[in-house]
C-alpha cells in the first residue's frame, strides 16, 4: 500500500455533486483510488492525528487541480496524416476520399507509432482517458497495436475495434481497398473482446464495438454488432452520425430515414451507445436522444476546420442528453489538445448559428470543463472517474496558472483555465501513478518519437503519390 498527496493547491476543482472548488487543496491517494480531500492545512492536521504520512508529497503551489479529462472520440492513427486537405478547405467526403488511398498503406507499425505519439499529446494537454476509434486494418494492422501503445503510456484505454464493410462497388463511400469481410471483422470484435475487455471498476481497458458509419457498412453489419456487444457486459457501441448535410441526405436517398431514426431502426440507440458528431440533429431527434439516454460526442475544431457546423450542444443539455468532447481525428482537427478543445466547445456555442443570435453567457467555461471531465464519463459509462472524491480512481491532472498565458487572471484562475490560452499538464496523475511531470511524460524520449512517427509518415504520403493517388495530392507537400 502506498500513498501519494498532492498538496497546496491553489484550487482542487472537484467536479463532485456540489461542484466544489476547494481553496489550497490538496488530495491524498491510496494505491489507484482517492482516499481523502479538502484544504491542505486540515488534511495534513488529520493525516497527523491518524499517525499516517503519504509516502510521497507533491507541492502544487502555483496550480489548478481538476479531475482528469476524458477524450471520448479520436482517430489516433491520423495523426500521420496532419494537414494534408485542411488547409485548403477539404470537406468531410472530399477529405475522406483524398486520404483513404494513403491511410491504405498503414502498417501494424505505423498505427503503433501514431497511437503513441497521438496518446503522448493528449497526455499532454491533460487526458488521462482517452477512447480511439480504428477502423481501419490494412497489412496485418490489429487493434492490438494501440493498445500496445496505451499500456506502455499507462493512459487509461476505450479502444474501440471499427470496421468498414460498405465499399464504393456496393454504394458506400471508402474504396473496397480498406473495407474487410463481415464475418472477420465480427470474428475479431468477438476477439479483442476476450482478450482485452475489462468491465471491472477502475478498469484500464474497456473494449467498444464501432462499425465507422452509415456510409461505410451495411445495415446487417450495425445489426450484428449491437448483439455481439449485447452479449458482453460492459461493451459499449460507437459510430459517427450526422455529422454533416450530405450525411443526412445520404441515408434519406438510401434507407428513406434521417440518420438518428435509421439507427434507432437497427437497434443502435441506448444508454450502452454514443455518437461523435451530431452536428445535424432536428428538434424530434434530441428528444430521442434524450428518452434513449444516448450520449453525444461533440468534436467542435473537427466540425468547424471541416464546415461540417456547429452541434447544437446547449439544446442538447437543456434536454438532458449526455455529452462528452472528442479532439478527434488528428487530420480533422490538426491537434490533440484536449483543454484547448473544451475552450472551443465553449467559444463555439456563445457565437451561435443560424437563427440563433450569439450570446456570450450561452456556454460558461465551467460548463466546457464539466463537458470534458463529468460528461465524458457519462458518455463512456464510468462511475469513476470525471470527479475528485474519495473511492474514485486517482486520476488528476495539474496546470500551472502562474504563467505568462494565466498572468492577470487571478480574479477566476479556474475560468480562466478555459478563457486563457491552453496550457499543457505540470502533473498528470493516472491510476495513482504520476504520469507527467514538471510537464514532461515520465521515461518518454519524445524527441525520438516524433522522428519515428515522421518517417513513417512520409512513408505513407511517398508511397501514396508513386501509386498515382488521383485524389489530388497536388495539395500535398513532398
Amino acid at each position: 500500500m502506498s500513498r501519494l498527496l498532492i498538496e497546496n493547491a491553489e484550487v482542487l476543482v472537484t467536479m463532485d455533486s456540489a461542484r466544489r472548488e476547494i481553496e489550497n487543496g490538496a488530495v491524498l491517494m491510496r494505491d489507484n483510488v482517492i482516499e481523502m480531500l479538502g484544504d491542505s492545512v486540515e488534511l495534513n492536521r488529520q493525516l497527523d492525528a491518524q499517525g499516517l504520512q503519504p509516502d510521497r508529497r507533491i507541492d502544487a503551489r502555483g496550480c489548478i487541480l481538476v479531475p482528469g479529462l476524458v477524450n471520448c472520440h479520436h482517430h489516433l492513427y491520423q495523426t500521420l496524416t496532419r494537414g494534408i486537405g485542411t488547409g485548403a478547405g477539404k470537406s468531410l467526403f472530399d477529405w475522406l476520399r483524398m486520404l483513404y488511398p494513403i491511410w491504405a498503406l498503414m502498417d501494424a507499425e505505423a498505427i503503433y507509432i501514431s497511437a503513441r505519439l497521438g496518446l503522448a499529446e493528449l497526455m499532454l494537454s491533460g487526458a488521462t482517458t482517452v477512447a480511439d476509434h480504428l477502423y481501419l486494418f490494412p497489412n496485418g494492422a490489429r487493434l492490438d497495436d494501440e493498445i500496445r501503445a496505451a499500456r506502455e503510456l499507462g493512459v487509461r484505454f476505450h479502444p474501440t475495434r471499427g470496421s468498414m464493410s460498405l465499399g464504393q462497388s456496393l454504394g458506400g463511400l471508402p474504396p473496397d481497398s480498406v473495407c474487410e469481410d463481415e464475418s472477420h471483422i465480427l470474428a475479431d470484435c468477438e476477439r479483442v473482446i476476450a482478450e482485452f475487455h475489462d468491465p471491472a471498476p477502475l478498469s484500464m481497458l474497456r473494449i467498444g464495438l464501432a462499425p465507422c458509419s452509415p456510409f461505410s457498412v451495411t445495415p446487417e453489419l450495425m445489426r450484428k454488432t449491437a448483439a455481439l456487444a449485447r452479449r458482453h457486459p460492459g461493451v459499449r457501441l460507437h459510430t459517427h452520425l450526422a455529422e454533416t448535410i450530405d450525411e443526412n441526405r445520404f441515408c434519406e436517398e438510401q434507407f428513406g430515414m434521417r440518420p438518428l431514426p435509421y439507427m434507432q431502426s437497427l437497434g443502435w440507440t441506448g444508454d450502452d451507445v454514443w455518437f461523435a458528431h451530431m452536428v445535424h440533429p432536428n428538434a424530434a431527434e434530441i428528444d430521442l436522444l434524450a428518452a434513449t439516454q444516448s450520449g453525444v460526442c461533440h468534436c467542435p475544431s473537427s466540425n468547424m476546420i471541416l464546415a461540417s457546423g456547429i452541434a447544437p450542444v446547449r439544446e442538447m443539455r437543456e434536454h438532458g442528453v449526455r455529452i462528452g468532447l472528442g479532439v478527434d481525428g488528428s487530420a480533422s482537427n490538426d491537434a490533440n489538445q484536449l483543454l484547448g478543445e473544451a475552450r472551443q466547445a465553449m467559444l463555439l456555442q456563445r457565437v451561435g448559428w443560424p437563427g440563433f443570435e450569439s450570446r456570450a453567457d450561452r456556454f460558461s467555461a465551467r460548463e466546457a470543463l464539466e463537458l470534458a471531465t463529468l460528461g465524458g464519463a457519462a458518455v463512456l459509462g464510468r462511475d469513476d472517474i470525471g470527479s475528485l472524491e474519495a473511492g474514485k480512481a486517482a486520476d488528476l491532472v495539474a496546470y500551472r496558472v502562474d504563467g505568462i498565458e494565466h498572468a492577470g487572471a487571478g480574479g477566476d484562475r479556474v475560468a480562466g483555465l478555459l478563457t486563457c490560452a491552453p496550457v499543457n499538464a505540470w502533473l498528470s496523475v493516472i491510476n495513482g501513478q504520476p504520469v507527467i511531470e514538471q510537464g514532461e511524460i515520465c521515461g518518454l524520449d519524445l524527441p525520438a518519437l516524433v522522428q519515428q512517427h515522421n518517417a513513417q509518415s512520409a512513408r505513407l504520403v511517398q508511397g501514396a503519390a508513386q501509386q498515382g493517388n488521383r485524389h489530388d495530392l497536388s495539395l500535398i507537400h513532398i
